[in-house]
């Protein structure tokens, strides 16, 4: 009886009601309750999509949701992986989904949030936002000309929600930061920045923490939509445009830690905003989210093909992992061991003490490799990326490469021993 009523308590409490996010929290700890597979005991299977899955999974009730670039959420069965319902939305699904409370809230491409029932697979509500667009530069990553602006083929993720204490928070490429009711979908405020704002917001003790393309993260008031406090990255001096918030923030212990494309890792006081340390990645970006646990840091680069572990007290490196590709998956932290996916089209689970491999899996595509992008040891063949255009459309045929041999930028989740996560292929794999 004493159970009942605690059960009766937590649900009438807003925020109280159970939900799955990226990187496992409102807070994007990456950390995950039930241990994965210590060893690769096979796929248990996959669900073919229409498109690319650049979007990472949510695990709910025995149900995985995923979205893919085809333009359709999907709901799987998580033990058969049988499609129970898909909803289709008007452009390519890459915000990955939350669900609380029966309900599971993704961003649009076309602009707005949706609210799916999640029984029916039917929409609630969607609050429409201004717009949506990629971020866009000139002289983007150096490609000529330096008059074009030019959007940018790499900014592939989109805000993925945040649900807290009956809001729901997200970024979209109009430069605002929302809040909205989740049960009307009306809106409670919004946030001003100068770009576009993909990053995924993360929130504790009543604060929503979030990066824009504008080159600075945020701290703003859960209830009222003020700043509390803004933290500037740093500037780009060959003016290519290496600036501003990929990653998301995680936030642990009363600091914010999260990566830049300013090739740096930042902790960052989450009361004042003040920094307390950063770590310079070799001018890589840092696009995936750090997963903290245990006072260490777990994130990956891009260019510099590096998975690390960070102190998170000190910032000083503790070991390296050669990821062989660019790395924009965020970790899942499950059982001792780190799930994260690769350009390469491989999935790594790395031990966390020992930061050994302890075993990989490969995708179809990466096998095949059709245009051989990648070297025997699956680190990237850079002749396969000579220019052919010499100009920004280089940038659009790379991205087309990494999707053929389906590389994994989405980030993996743990759930009843399962590792699930999307690939470039248009695959959602279960791995056990």
């Amino acid at each position: 009886m004493k159970r009942l009523l605690l059960l009766l308590l937590l649900a009438a409490v807003p925020g109280a009601m159970a939900q799955t996010t990226f990187h496992g929290n409102t807070a994007r700890t990456g950390v995950y309750d039930s241990p994965g597979p210590k060893q690769f005991n096979g796929v248990k299977w996959t669900f073919k999509t229409g498109g690319p899955i650049v979007s990472s999974p949510a695990v709910a009730d025995g149900v995985v949701y995923i979205g893919s670039m085809d333009g359709y959420l999907y709901a799987v069965d998580e033990s058969t992986g049988k499609e129970k319902w898909k909803f289709k939305s008007s452009m390519a699904v890459a915000s990955s989904p939350a669900v609380a409370g029966g309900t599971l809230f993704f961003v649009s491409s076309h602009g707005g949030l949706a609210a799916i029932d999640i029984a029916t697979g039917k929409p609630k509500w969607v609050l429409p936002t201004e717009s949506e667009r990629k971020f866009e530069a000139k002289n983007l990553h150096g490609y000529p000309s330096a008059t074009q602006t030019i959007p940018d083929a790499w900014d592939i993720l989109m805000s993925s929600p945040a649900v807290d204490n009956g809001k729901v928070y997200f970024g979209s490429g109009d430069g605002n930061i929302y809040a909205a009711d989740a049960q009307t979908g009306l809106l409670q405020w919004k946030f001003s920045t100068k770009d576009v704002v993909h990053a995924s917001p993360a929130v504790a003790n009543n604060t929503v923490y979030v990066g824009s393309w504008d080159s600075y993260l945020y701290a703003i008031d859960a209830d009222s939509g003020q700043q509390k406090w803004s933290f500037k990255s740093g500037e780009d001096p060959t003016i290519h445009n290496q600036v501003g918030f990929q990653s998301s923030p995680a936030v642990v212990n009363g600091t914010v830690y999260v990566g830049c494309r300013d090739a740096h890792v930042y902790a960052i006081d989450a009361a004042t905003g003040r920094k307390r340390w950063d770590y310079p990645t070799s001018k890589s970006w840092v696009i995936g989210t750090p997963t903290v646990a245990d006072g260490v840091v777990y994130v990956g680069t891009s260019d510099s093909a590096r998975f690390m572990a960070l102190d998170a007290a000190t910032g000083r490196l503790r070991a390296n992992f050669d990821a062989k590709a660019y790395m924009f998956s965020s970790a899942a932290l499950a059982g001792g061991l780190l799930y994260v996916g690769d350009h390469n089209g491989k999935l790594y689970a790395i031990d966390a003490k020992s930061f050994k491999l302890a075993w990989e899996f490969q995708t179809e595509g990466s096998k095949k490799d059709p245009f051989k992008v990648l070297n025997p040891d699956g680190s990237l063949n850079q002749d396969a990326f000579a220019p052919v255009f010499n100009d920004f459309e280089d940038m659009y045929l790379d991205a087309y490469r990494f999707i053929s041999i389906g590389a994994i930028v989405s980030s993996p989740v743990v759930d009843q021993g399962t590792v699930f996560f999307g690939s470039m292929d248009g695959s959602l794999y279960a791995l056990q």
